[in-house]
């Protein structure tokens, strides 16, 4: 008789985009309210996930493993042990998924913020987790988090979690960063700015064969929410109008142009269509592909 399951299988899933492969890695997920949300009264939010049936804001992280060219990349590196225990998880699940963390030659980055560049690095010694890695990512982002005068503005958890945690990772790596203002980054890889979230945060376009896969970073964090009312914006942007308008940039750009999307913090494992509804959109996850 077989033992009762205790856990879930490993997080990872694969999708092909032409002769590319990429991956959803797991990172895992990140409790909290609703408070955090922007030009929406709690209650209405309350009410907007539980007509989902979600019980709060859960906010799901990914990373994603992008084999192309013989190279490999990954697009974040999760949480690492920086937040909650319910996350932390892309590592295990990168082996999990037979990629030997050595075997990456490219950490792209949507952007510094702890979900995901605390991964980079082991708190603990500063040993890097991507050795033979390249940092790659938009060259505003690290002038912004490296800035003593926009560190001394933000309050203390901001400091804490955003300013310090970013140069603690990414001071290991400063041999081996190469910064991007746009173009292609990695081959079939084409980085697209986005800015207000951060102020280098970034979209990647993965183009191969005629099939793309638009992976859009922190574009929304509550799809429940965010994408059926583009204005509602959270208190992690650095910019909020800045990041209403690049969201409604790219959920045009996504809606009109039929666009595989996937995010960090869309429901595992991530890949959908955005379609309009209403005066806002609805997300439109893809079924589970049994062959590749």
């Amino acid at each position: 008789m077989s033992s009762v399951p205790s856990q879930q299988i490993p997080g990872f899933y694969h999708r092909k985009i032409g002769d590319i492969v990429v991956t959803a890695i797991s990172d895992g997920f990140l409790d909290g309210d609703v408070s955090v949300l922007r030009n929406i009264e709690p209650d209405d939010a309350m009410g907007m996930l539980k007509a989902n049936f979600r019980a709060g804001r859960r906010t799901y992280v990914n990373g994603f493993i992008i084999r192309s060219k013989g190279r490999t990349a990954l697009v974040e590196t999760g949480s690492g042990n920086y937040l909650q225990p319910t996350a932390g998880k892309l590592l295990q699940n990168i082996v999990a998924a037979g990629v030997d963390p050595n075997e990456i030659d490219t950490v792209l980055l949507t952007h510094m913020h702890p979900d995901h560049s605390a991964g980079l690095t082991n708190m603990a010694d500063g040993s890097l987790y991507f050795p033979n890695a390249e940092l790659t990512a938009h060259e505003n982002e690290p002038k912004h988090w490296l800035d003593d005068s926009a560190m001394a503005k933000a309050d203390d958890r901001a400091r804490r979690l955003y300013f310090q945690a970013t140069r603690e990772q990414i001071a290991p790596y400063a041999k081996q960063t190469r910064l991007f203002q746009k173009g292609e980054v990695f081959p079939g890889v084409t980085a697209m700015p986005a800015p207000g979230h951060t102020p280098g945060h970034t979209c990647y376009m993965v183009e191969q064969g005629g099939e793309s896969l638009l992976i859009w970073g922190d574009i929304v964090h509550v799809p429940e929410i965010q994408t059926a009312r583009p204005e509602v914006a959270i208190a992690f942007d650095t910019d909020i109008e800045a990041a209403i308008a690049s969201r409604r940039r790219i959920f045009d750009m996504a809606e009109q142009d039929g666009l595989l999307v996937a995010g960090m913090h869309l429901h595992f494992p991530a890949f959908s269509h955005l379609v309009k509804a209403g005066t806002g959109y609805r997300l439109l996850p893809e079924p589970w592909a049994h062959e590749m």
